[in-house]
């Protein structure tokens, strides 16, 4: 990742969340710059919690205008893991793990990956659901998807019959 001196600071908090896993899923992410702070969230039908894990980075990496110096707090050891130490490897290898097998979610690291690369990233990791504010609220906004989801899709269900 390129160094970027002198650029903006960002605060990133992420989490994913899924109903089953596989099943319905929702992330959600808070950016906070100096006293500006912006909530994304949103959902997909039928994934993984580290598909949403994933996708909550991705999407508040994607979100930045310039080249910034970011801090991603995040509970997903998933993500914090594989971008600061297996990456490397996995690439090397051709995209396969220490087992010897295809990366699982190979798409979404390649696109975290590319939303990564113009910034200058600490990676922090949080245990969850242990009262970290922003962790919980990055949660809520994940549940609050995954009703949504559910919602609009049970309606859509019910009018279809």
């Amino acid at each position: 990742m390129k160094k970027s001196s002198g650029h903006p600071f960002v605060e990133i908090f992420t989490d994913g969340a899924c109903s089953g896993n596989p099943g319905v899923g929702g992330f959600g992410a808070i950016l906070r710059a100096e006293k500006l702070e912006k909530e994304l969230s949103g959902s997909e039908g039928m994934t993984t919690n580290n598909r949403m894990e994933l996708m909550s980075v991705i999407r508040a990496l994607e979100a930045l205008k310039r080249p910034c110096k970011v801090r991603i707090t995040t509970d997903s050891n998933y993500v914090v893991k594989g971008m600061s130490e297996w990456i490397k490897d996995w690439i090397k290898k051709g995209w396969k793990n220490s087992q010897k097998k295809d990366v699982l979610n190979r798409d979404l690291w390649e696109r975290l990956l590319k939303a990564a690369e113009p910034h200058e990233i600490e990676w922090c990791w949080v245990r969850g659901h242990n009262g970290h504010v922003e962790n919980e609220r990055c949660d809520t906004l994940a549940c609050n998807e995954i009703k949504k989801y559910k919602r609009a899709h049970q309606a859509e269900r019910a009018a279809n019959d």
